[in-house]
C-alpha cells in the first residue's frame, strides 16, 4: 500500500512559476517510479511527468518540455513538479501516480498503482 499526497498547487499568473510537491509513504519509496498527471475541466486526465527510481531518467509530455521539471529526493520521499512559464492551459488539477510493477509504460494511466488526490492549478491570463 502506497500513500500519495500532492500539494503546492493554487493561483498563478501566466508566465508565473508553481512547485508541486508528492509525499509518499507505505513503501521503499525509491523502489518505485513515480508520473504527474492532469486532468482539465471537460478533459480526460492526460500525461505530464514521469521520473524512474534513481531520478536520472524523465520524459514529458510535449506540451510542458521545456517549462516543467521532475525531480525526486528519495531520502525525503517526495518528487516535485517545477512548472515554469505557466500558461493559461495548464490550469488543471495536478495528480501524483506511483508504478510499483516498473512497468514504464509512463503515458498508460493503467501502469499506475497509487494516485494522490490531486492538487489544483489555476493560471489566470
Amino acid at each position: 500500500q502506497v500513500q500519495l499526497v500532492e500539494s503546492g498547487g493554487g493561483l498563478v499568473q501566466a508566465g508565473g512559476s508553481l512547485r508541486l510537491s508528492c509525499a509518499a509513504s507505505g513503501r521503499t519509496f525509491s523502489s518505485y517510479a513515480m508520473g504527474w498527471f492532469r486532468q482539465a475541466p471537460g478533459k480526460e486526465r492526460e500525461f505530464v511527468a514521469f521520473i524512474n527510481l534513481s531520478g536520472r531518467s524523465t520524459h514529458y509530455a510535449d506540451s510542458v518540455k521545456g517549462r516543467f521539471t521532475i525531480s525526486r529526493d528519495n531520502a525525503e520521499n517526495t518528487v516535485y513538479l517545477q512548472m515554469n512559464s505557466l500558461k493559461p492551459e495548464d490550469t488543471a488539477v495536478y495528480y501524483c501516480a506511483a508504478d510499483l510493477a516498473g512497468t514504464y509504460d509512463y503515458i498508460n494511466q493503467r501502469a499506475y498503482n497509487y494516485w494522490g488526490q490531486g492538487t489544483q492549478v489555476t493560471v489566470s491570463s
